[in-house]
């Protein structure tokens, strides 16, 4: 089992800035506009902070932040939340291409981060979002399953999102055995009617990934730009690398909500579920 796992943060935290949300003070507002939407605070610490805390609860020992210009804000912030002793922090830059203005996708930085750290090449490791708060449960049944390569195929019915929301995530196609076969981006009802897994379960991807470094690297750095999103994505580097007849990735069934960050509207939600705890 893997004692890696690598956190994508250097995205825009576009939908956060843009969005309005009058429950919030202006501060706090402020706060979302400034900052990378992991570095927004609950109480005294940052979200990444109740994020990292799952993680060395499940085990794992070694973490890699891909941060992109707001490196410091996150070393300063990390390096005061007395991880050290837990967890061996270290950090990968996304850089931006010159002919754009923002981070080149999902896949972009997981290329650019084992090309930083070479060790993952030849290594298992996960890899997940920044802004969502998986359990303990779910970082620790990605890490210990046996599986080469694997995602975590969430139950939609378990996602307590508003249905509009959560109609709009892609949907996991797989075999009777839970073999991914492909991703459904906005699928329509029909699509979903037609993708029920064995247990008549709608299976969404909330991306968070095990990768055997040395089977997921060609395919993730040749991965081909989403022609709607100009971007390079994960999904599209694991649909090209399944469709190798030796490889696959295995979808883990797993049943319960992934709180997370998108928008302003999500501030309140995330306060009153670590109020909570």
């Amino acid at each position: 089992m893997t004692k890696t796992i690598v956190i994508l943060a250097a995205g825009m935290s576009s939908r956060m800035k843009k969005s309005i949300d009058s429950d919030i003070d202006d501060s706090k507002s402020d706060e979302a506009n400034k900052k990378s939407k992991s570095l927004i605070t609950f109480g005294d610490k940052p979200f990444i902070y109740f994020l990292l805390q799952n993680i060395v609860e499940a085990g794992f020992e070694n973490v890699i932040m891909v941060v992109g210009k707001d490196f410091d804000d996150f070393k300063k912030q990390l390096d005061n939340l007395n991880f050290n002793n837990k967890l061996k922090i270290d950090y990968a830059i996304q850089k931006i291409p010159k002919d754009r203005v923002k981070p080149f996708g999902t896949a972009d930085a997981v290329f650019q981060t084992m090309d930083q750290i070479e060790i993952l090449k030849n290594s298992s490791f996960c890899v997940c979002n920044s802004d969502n708060l998986y359990s303990t449960n779910s970082l620790r049944t990605i890490r210990e399953n046996a599986y080469e390569n694997a995602v975590l195929a969430y139950d939609r019915d378990s996602l307590n999102f508003p249905k509009e929301r959560v109609s709009s995530f892609s949907i996991l196609m797989t075999d009777d055995n839970f073999n991914l076969l492909n991703f459904i981006e906005k699928p329509t009802q029909e699509q979903v009617d037609q993708n029920l897994d064995s247990n008549g379960k709608i299976r969404v991807s909330m991306n968070i990934f095990k990768f055997n470094g040395l089977q997921a690297f060609d395919f993730i750095k040749n991965c081909p730009i989403n022609p709607i999103r100009n971007e390079k994505e994960l999904p599209s580097a694991i649909v090209n690398m399944i469709n190798e007849n030796d490889l696959y990735m295995k979808g883990i069934p797993i049943a319960e909500h992934v709180p997370d960050l998108t928008s302003k509207a999500d501030i309140n939600i995330i306060q009153k579920l670590i109020d909570s705890d």
